[in-house]
């Protein structure tokens, strides 16, 4: 297992520079966009709806020689989680706009008036002067980036109904689940669905990331940051229902966008088996798992079902979302 992890490239943070997910910029204001930017794409024909675990122990967490130490990946430890119910997939853009109109919902991208978006999604007139993370400069601040206008001025969710909705800060995918009775899924939770049953596997299906030739999930293919040869059909986000399932019915739980957890990020865990367990009791960070479009073995490789990382519950970025759970 490597005992450093890289460079944050997951997803920078807002006010925040100890590394973890990226070094946060002072956005510039009054800048004007002057270009369009589409970048939509079909959607699904996703249907919302819940998958029913019954619960039982499995082996969180991993020592594989891929793995990151430094996140606290490991040791692998026996958990056992009571059953719950599921998103089948993360909340979509259909989903929160619902929400939003029911509720009047503001989110913090909003209200701070700009989010992180990937350069290589930008015109030229949104890059040029974007406050960029040092360290990461594929991520630029853009003003007016918001959930549905994902890549800043001119750009919206059109066409993108069923891809998961993404610039959703912790905070606003809490508020969301107060509206839908429902919950952010524990750390443990989160990892149990993951796994669809199979035991310490590296990947939701298994071992190998392209089984047969086939692209299982949605993540980097080519040279990050520079090049995305898009091999497996999305340069973006695809929409929720993506690829096939993993064994418990449950989309994209590697790769499309990183889903908040419930717990506080911390990298130790205690030995012995446990039930439900939860993460530190306060912190500043929230974990995030599962990976998204821009993960790339090269650079971040946290895709996998065991990886993890973490970001302020105010961040948002255009790689994040989120699903919900019920307890049942």
């Amino acid at each position: 297992m490597n005992d450093m992890a890289p460079a944050g490239c997951c997803s920078p943070g807002r006010g925040r520079s100890d590394g973890l997910s990226g070094t946060a910029v002072s956005f510039p204001s009054g800048r004007q966009a002057a270009e369009r930017v589409t970048r939509a794409a079909g959607g699904g024909g996703a249907v919302d709806g819940t998958v029913l675990l019954p619960g039982g122990t499995f082996l969180m967490g991993t020592d594989d020689p891929e793995g990151f130490r430094a996140d606290g990946e490991g040791p692998v430890r026996e958990v056992r989680v009571s059953a719950f119910r599921i998103d089948a997939h993360a909340v979509s853009n259909r989903r929160f706009a619902e929400f939003v109109s029911a509720t009047g919902h503001v989110t913090e991208a909003e209200r701070f008036g700009w989010s992180y978006v990937f350069a290589g999604f930008l015109p030229a007139a949104l890059r040029r002067g974007a406050g960029r993370p040092e360290g990461t400069p594929w991520w630029c601040g853009v003003e007016g980036a918001r959930w549905d206008a994902p890549e800043g001025p001119g750009s919206g969710i059109e066409g993108r109904e069923d891809h998961p909705v993404v610039h959703a800060s912790w905070n606003d995918a809490r508020a969301y689940c107060r509206w839908a009775g429902a919950r952010l899924p524990t750390e443990a939770e989160w990892e149990y669905a993951a796994r669809g049953g199979l035991e310490q596997a590296r990947y939701p299906w298994g071992d190998e990331l392209t089984p047969d030739g086939e692209h299982r999930c949605n993540i980097w293919q080519g040279h990050f940051p520079t090049k995305n040869t898009a091999e497996d059909g999305h340069a973006g986000t695809a929409p929720v229902d993506t690829y096939q399932p993993n064994g418990y019915g449950l989309y994209n739980m590697a790769g499309n966008v990183w889903e908040w957890c419930q717990d506080w990020w911390g990298t130790t865990h205690p030995s012995g088996r446990r039930s439900d367990p939860r993460g530190p009791r306060s912190g500043d960070t929230k974990v995030m798992r599962g990976g998204s479009y821009l993960c790339h073995r090269s650079y971040c490789n946290r895709y996998r079902v065991a990886a993890r990382t973490g970001n302020t519950p105010d961040s948002t970025t255009g790689n994040l979302g989120f699903r919900t759970v019920r307890t049942a």
